[in-house]
């Protein structure tokens, strides 16, 4: 199966970050752009691609783990940027970025513990996408407009392992969907 590690925003938060997306699908080009739906915001902190089944439980035990070493934190979506010259436009974070990063690590680690190959370590960039295009596409406006955005903060406070079910049915713009495999409240035993 298709999965990666995440921190899911509560609703609350979507519903923020979904108004601000609302006001940027108005600003001219908007409709060149694919608009990831409200169901696949999440900012991804390792993503594992296809794992066999038995390597699930392993990396599932590794994931709790992380978990539980890594204390409850305060963030919130602020800002945006893009990735590849406009093929992908996102919304950043404040709060205890640094936390994030360390889960992110801990999450890349316990796949390769776990057996799962990971390829190469990239330093993490806390981002949740909002829209991507298969051509180079002139962002800046809408990153101009994310700018001042900042939603209310929340605690993270769990772990989340996600599938992802891709898209099969060849239908123009289907998102792919996303189910929760297993969740891990963050515990901070260090």
């Amino acid at each position: 199966m298709r999965l990666f590690a995440a921190v899911l925003p509560p609703e609350g938060v979507i519903h923020e970050l979904a108004a601000e997306i609302a006001k940027l699908k108005r600003l001219p080009g908007a409709e060149g752009l694919r608009w990831t739906h409200r169901p696949g915001w999440h900012f991804t902190l390792a993503f594992y691609g296809e794992v066999g089944d038995e390597r699930v439980p392993d990396l599932s035990d590794r994931l709790a783990h992380a978990a539980q070493r890594t204390a409850p934190f305060p963030l919130a979506l602020f800002g945006g940027g893009q990735f590849g010259h406009g093929r992908a436009l996102w919304a950043g974070a404040s709060g205890d970025v640094e936390t994030l990063r360390l889960l992110a690590d801990r999450a890349e680690a316990a796949a390769r513990k776990a057996g799962v190959p990971m390829g190469e370590h990239r330093r993490y960039k806390a981002h949740l996408t909002v829209a991507r295009s298969r051509d180079s596409v002139d962002v800046r406006p809408y990153v101009e407009a994310l700018r001042a955005f900042e939603s209310k903060p929340w605690t993270v406070d769990e772990l989340v392992l996600v599938r992802s079910n891709l898209p099969k049915s060849g239908v123009p713009g289907e998102q792919p969907r996303y189910e929760a495999v297993a969740r891990w409240a963050l515990g901070g035993a260090g």
